[in-house]
């Protein structure tokens, strides 16, 4: 049996309560039918627990942009893993370039909050990418070894089910420009492999990787038309809802 596509919106930094409601009532009445694709919405923190009331007897999982990694304690500002579990999370967002960029997020960190989320037990959605100015230089697959090397530290194979990678190239973030297919799926079999190495061929071969960096209606089809390209992690594109229905729908394209 293959892999099943997983399509996830990450809304990042977007909604209020009321929006977020109107936007999964949407995505709900059109998509309900579609069978053999995951699909998970990341609304932020204040509408988490709104959303998932929404969200119920539905098939569409509530994910989280991200967690600390302690449980409790003083840490102002924070959400802790069994917090994020209550609120009736499924999966959480962890390592977005993003966070990296802005909060110095490192490979350190990533890890930390990866264990953290998997001892809760939450799924994780794992990202890594490189930079423009990475990829110029030839870096992109020294980069890519690394955040995967260091995010998994310590992460036994058998919570690797637990784990989705999704490779997000920076500089497709946001900017309008995205990964040819052939690019994307360059790098999606090199995480692959380099898994077997870490792990097994058969932990490489069953684990998701997602593609995310401007995803849009009109590139999905080619994208998941890629051996490796297991579904899309989605940015923008995710805060309408004909236009994720449309991604999420990519087998009637």
């Amino acid at each position: 049996m293959g892999r099943l596509p997983f399509i996830a919106g990450n809304w990042k930094m977007n909604k209020t309560v009321g929006e977020a409601l109107d936007l999964v009532r949407q995505l709900k009445a059109s998509i309900s039918r579609v069978e053999g694709v995951e699909v998970a919405v990341a609304p932020p923190f204040t509408a988490l627990y709104a959303v998932c009331g929404e969200l119920e007897g539905s098939s569409i999982r509530l994910a989280a942009q991200n967690l600390f990694w302690e449980e409790k304690g003083a840490f102002t500002g924070e959400v802790s893993p069994l917090m994020l579990k209550e609120v009736g999370c499924h999966y959480v967002i962890l390592g977005h370039s993003e966070r990296r960029q802005f909060f110095g997020e490192t490979d350190e960190t990533v890890n930390r909050k990866i264990k953290a989320a998997l001892g809760q037990p939450l799924k994780v959605i794992f990202c890594i990418g490189e930079t423009l100015k990475e990829r110029e230089e030839g870096k992109t697959f020294s980069v890519i070894e690394r955040q995967i090397t260091g995010g998994l530290k310590e992460v036994g194979k058998e919570k690797m089910e637990r784990i989705v990678i999704a490779y997000e190239p920076v500089w497709a973030i946001g900017t309008g420009k995205t990964a040819t297919p052939q690019q994307a799926e360059e790098v999606h079999r090199f995480i692959r492999e380099k898994l077997g190495r870490l792990y097994s061929r058969e932990i490489a071969e069953q684990t998701r990787i997602q593609y995310g960096g401007s995803v849009t209606p009109e590139n999905i089809k080619g994208l998941m038309s890629q051996d490796n390209i297991d579904g899309a992690l989605v940015g923008g594109a995710s805060l309408k809802a004909d236009t994720f229905a449309k991604i999420v729908r990519f087998r009637e394209m």
